[in-house]
């Protein structure tokens, strides 16, 4: 009593590694699909000057409600947004419309997007 077999420790190990994957892998891999994603809606909307930016509605961008976020799982677009943004590839207008800087972009780690 009290002793597991081998079987079972390989299985708790897979299990945690598993997890570890959905926890650590998984949404990295998800941000890296949504920065090109983004880039690319960017360019599809032509927001590439302040006189051309877009709304985040404009954009089809919105953040998800808690429910949707559980249904739905996390949307990786507004993380990826807050990265580019931080980055300054995603610049904002005075009245708060989005575009994408071309310039930054191609000096920046993403410039193959």
């Amino acid at each position: 009593m009290g002793t597991t077999s081998t079987g079972d420790t390989i299985i708790l190990i897979l299990l945690l590694l598993l997890l570890l994957f959905i926890l650590f892998v998984l949404p990295q891999f998800s941000l890296r699909r949504a920065i090109p994603a983004l880039i690319q809606l960017f360019r599809q909307k032509k927001a590439l000057s302040p006189k051309d930016a877009k709304t985040m509605d404009e954009l089809g961008l919105k953040q998800r409600s808690l429910a949707q976020t559980l249904l739905r799982g996390q949307d990786y677009k507004m993380t990826a947004l807050q990265i580019l943004r931080n980055a300054n590839i995603i610049r904002a207008t005075d009245d708060g419309r989005l575009y994408l800087s071309e310039e930054d972009l191609q000096q920046s780690r993403w410039r193959n997007c």
